[in-house]
């Protein structure tokens, strides 16, 4: 969707020649997108936003009604220049390719005869970040803190005597150049989304979109954590149905927050949701556990990958889990060692996690794996609070690296394509 708004906003530069040429997109998935961009949404997300639409604010209805209509061709907001598009104009490609990023889509504009008027590449680098050829970096100020490694920030920390989400809090503030009060608004109101991304969740019913005929089972399983004798099954089981609640909303083309992405969408927000509901963590905890949970999602992207299409899905159930089970023992005021550790313990048993969604969708296996991340968040969590901090032996750093190791060496079919693993023993049984 941000590609179809940021080429719609390129295509306004070329409104001149519009209005004397007729002219159409062509749209081209390439990679693992190919494979699964269809299935995943990728396809209507970009002509939604060709039509200009933010994804914080498009609709899930237009999503499904996309998808029901596909030769319908809808007005691009494009002043003085008639131009239309349809989920048809949406093209999958390659899945080998020369590009730099598997998730890889090109954008065209085209005259009626068939020639380039403008044309861009976008990549897919994982979480919901967009980069396209010829993008640099935008110019920010520089970080208060410089780090690359756990190590590197816990010496920090003993340098200070800060905590994790105060280092988290001063570089956001110097690279954004942001007042603290403002980051907390807007991470506020990216909570906000998670929590409203599981109350929809719950109360949503019926198949999800595509040929799984899958059902919704968030709300079905909060009715029967209520009525669990033991008080550890009810929290088990509620918070099994609050990262379904996500995952099932991601699946039917809601909005979710990309924790790290879109795919991992319910672990992080259902552990959010027990710590508010069921945990009697405060808004200040849950805030500065998030804090905490977005270190170990910057290294793992940039010392590994948070890429399904790159590393499978360890990338990103696994950090998902990691960021759960630090956010979740940073607020109930673990100290560092801890919090890493808690961290390490949920990436660890995500090692080797293959991307083999079933038919493309983000269903089978992702809707039930969400909750054993978020099940093991807890239990990670649980873990790192109960022993002796030192006897870990295994580093959040070391972990990190296998997970990187791991990718660089998985099958290119266990990498979101839909060609490995379940995705095939599933469909031959």
């Amino acid at each position: 969707m941000l590609a179809g708004c940021d080429f719609l906003e390129l295509c306004r530069l070329q409104e001149a020649s519009l209005r004397e040429r007729a002219a159409r997109f062509r749209v081209r998935l390439y990679g693992s997108l190919s494979a699964t961009g269809v299935g995943h949404g990728t396809d209507a997300a970009v002509v939604a936003g060709l039509l200009g639409m933010q994804p914080e604010a498009c609709p899930s209805s237009l999503l499904a009604e996309l998808h029901e209509r596909p030769r319908f061709r809808r007005s691009v907001p494009l002043d003085g220049a008639c131009l239309t598009v349809c989920l048809e104009d949406v093209e999958c490609a390659e899945l080998i390719h020369d590009f730099p990023y598997s998730n890889t889509l090109v954008c065209e504009l085209l005259d009626g005869f068939g020639a380039v008027l403008t044309t861009r590449e976008y990549y897919s680098v994982g979480g919901g970040f967009i980069q396209w050829k010829g993008w640099k970096p935008p110019e920010r100020g520089r970080p208060a803190y410089r780090f690359a490694t756990m190590r590197e920030i816990k010496d920090i920390l003993s340098t200070t005597g800060l905590t994790l989400h105060e280092v988290v809090l001063s570089n956001e503030s110097a690279i954004t150049g942001m007042s603290r009060p403002r980051i907390l608004e807007r991470l506020d109101a990216l909570l906000a989304h998670m929590e409203e991304g599981v109350k929809r969740g719950l109360e949503a019913q019926g198949p999800l979109p595509g040929s799984l005929n899958v059902q919704r089972k968030a709300a079905m399983l909060r009715r029967a954590s209520a009525g669990l004798p033991l008080r550890g099954d009810r929290f088990l089981c509620g918070l099994n149905a609050y990262a379904f609640a996500v995952a099932e909303e991601n699946a039917a083309g809601g909005v979710v927050v990309t924790a790290p992405t879109c795919g991992a969408a319910g672990v992080v927000p259902a552990v959010m949701y027990a710590m508010r509901h069921d945990l009697t963590v405060g808004d200040r905890g849950i805030r500065e556990g998030l804090l905490a949970a977005a270190i170990v999602g910057y290294l793992a992207k940039h010392n590994a990958s948070i890429a399904g299409a790159e590393v499978g899905c360890q990338g990103e159930v696994g950090v998902a889990s990691a960021m759960a089970a630090a956010m979740l023992t940073h607020a109930r005021g673990g100290k560092t060692q801890i919090v890493e550790n808690a961290a390490e313990i949920a990436l660890e048993h995500h090692l080797g996690l293959t991307c083999d969604p079933v038919h493309g969708l983000v269903q089978i296996p992702c809707i039930e794996r969400n909750a054993m991340g978020a099940i093991k968040a807890y239990n990670a969590a649980l873990i790192a609070s109960s022993v002796e901090p030192s006897y870990q032996r295994v580093s959040l750093d070391a972990a990190i690296r296998a997970m990187a190791e791991t990718g660089r060496d998985m099958h290119s079919k266990f990498k979101e394509t839909s060609l490995g693993g379940l995705a095939v023993s599933m469909v031959n049984c």
